[in-house]
C-alpha cells in the first residue's frame, strides 16, 4: 500500500523534523539520513508487517556520490566465489561466513506460524498473529539486506574492479538447496554490487555461468575435470598445486576483472543510477528516506 504526495498536495517537512501530510497532520519521523536537497515529492508506504516508510524524490549530483569513495587508482581487483558454506570467498583468500538469517530464525517463525494457524479466520486475534508472522519475516529480510549493503559497499570501496559468476539463481532455488539459496539472497547481493559499481565508477564483470572456474588450476591453467561438491580441496595433476576449491574458483573469476581493468585504463565515469527500492532507509524503523531517483546533469 502506497500513496504519493506531490508539491501541489502542500505537504512539507517542519522545522522540528516532522512530516506534515494533508488530511493526516504532523507525523513523527525517524530519519535514516539527511536529505541532500529539497524533495519534490514523498511516497508513504505501508508494508505487510504494518510498518510505514516515507520515500522522497530528490536531485543529487553524481560527482557528490563519487567523492564519498576513495579513488580507484592503486586499488586491487577482486574475484568473488559465492557459496552456501561460506557466503563468499574472495580471490585473496578471505572467507566471509554465511549469516543464515532464516535458519537462525526458524524456531521463532514456526512458533508464530503455529499460533496463526490456530486463530479463527476473520478474527482480530488472527490479524494480530498475521502481523506477528509478517514482522518476524521482515526482521529476517532486514538483517539480510543490511548484511548485503555492508559487504557490497566494503567490496566496492576497497576494489577498482569486481568480478563474480553469473549464477543461475532461479535454477538453484528449485533444487534441494533452495531454502539455503533463498536464505543467502545472492540475487539481491549481486544487484547491489552492480549498481554501486556503476555509481562509484568501479568496474563490474560477470563471468559466464558455464565457465569451469572450479575445475581449472589458477596457477597453470590446466583443466582438471569436474569434482563433486564434497571435495573442498584438490591437487592439480599437472603442476602439483594444492587448491582450496572456493579460493581457486575466486582466483579464476578474478582473471576477468584483471582483463577488464587492463582494457579500461581510462577513468570510469559514474552513470545515472536510479534509486534502488532497498534504499528506502533502514527497514527496522518506521520511516526513512530514499536515495535520489533523478540526478542533476552538468
Amino acid at each position: 500500500q502506497a500513496i504519493r504526495f506531490t508539491a501541489n498536495a502542500r505537504w512539507k517537512i517542519t522545522e522540528s523534523g516532522r512530516l506534515l501530510l494533508p488530511k493526516i497532520g504532523e507525523v513523527k519521523v525517524r530519519w535514516s539520513r539527511r536529505l541532500p536537497s529539497v524533495p519534490s515529492s514523498v511516497t508513504v508506504i505501508r508494508d505487510a508487517a504494518g510498518r510505514f516508510f516515507a520515500s522522497f524524490v530528490v536531485e543529487t549530483d553524481p560527482d557528490a556520490d563519487l567523492a564519498r569513495m576513495p579513488g580507484a587508482d592503486g586499488l586491487p581487483s577482486v574475484g568473488i566465489d559465492l557459496g552456501l558454506t561460506h557466503f563468499a570467498v574472495l580471490s585473496d583468500g578471505t572467507k566471509i561466513d554465511s549469516p543464515r538469517f532464516l535458519r537462525r530464525a526458524e524456531k521463532k517463525l514456526k512458533k508464530a506460524q503455529r499460533e496463526l494457524s490456530r486463530k479463527q479466520k476473520g478474527s482480530k486475534n488472527r490479524e494480530k498473529a498475521r502481523l506477528k508472522v509478517a514482522r518476524a519475516h521482515a526482521q529476517v529480510a532486514d538483517a539480510r539486506r543490511e548484511f548485503h549493503h555492508q559487504l557490497s559497499t566494503r567490496l566496492i570501496r576497497e576494489s577498482q574492479a569486481v568480478a563474480v559468476e553469473d549464477l543461475a539463481v532461479k535454477a538453484f532455488a528449485r533444487t534441494r538447496l533452495g531454502k539455503s539459496v533463498h536464505d543467502a539472497g545472492w540475487a539481491q547481493f549481486l544487484a547491489m554490487l552492480e549498481y554501486k559499481a556503476q555509481r562509484y565508477a568501479r568496474i563490474f564483470v560477470k563471468v559466464g555461468r558455464f565457465e569451469p572456474t572450479s575445475q581449472v588450476c589458477s596457477v597453470c591453467g590446466v583443466k582438471d575435470g569436474p569434482k563433486p561438491l564434497h571435495v573442498r580441496t584438490w591437487t592439480c595433476t599437472h603442476c602439483g598445486t594444492v587448491h582450496d576449491r572456493d579460493r581457486n574458483a575466486a582466483k579464476n573469476v578474478k582473471q576477468a576483472a584483471g582483463l577488464a581493468v587492463t582494457a579500461c585504463r581510462a577513468q570510469v565515469r559514474p552513470g545515472l543510477v536510479p534509486a534502488q527500492r532497498e534504499e528506502a532507509g533502514s527497514h527496522g524503523i518506521h520511516t526513512g528516506t530514499r536515495a535520489a531517483q533523478r540526478h542533476s546533469t552538468r
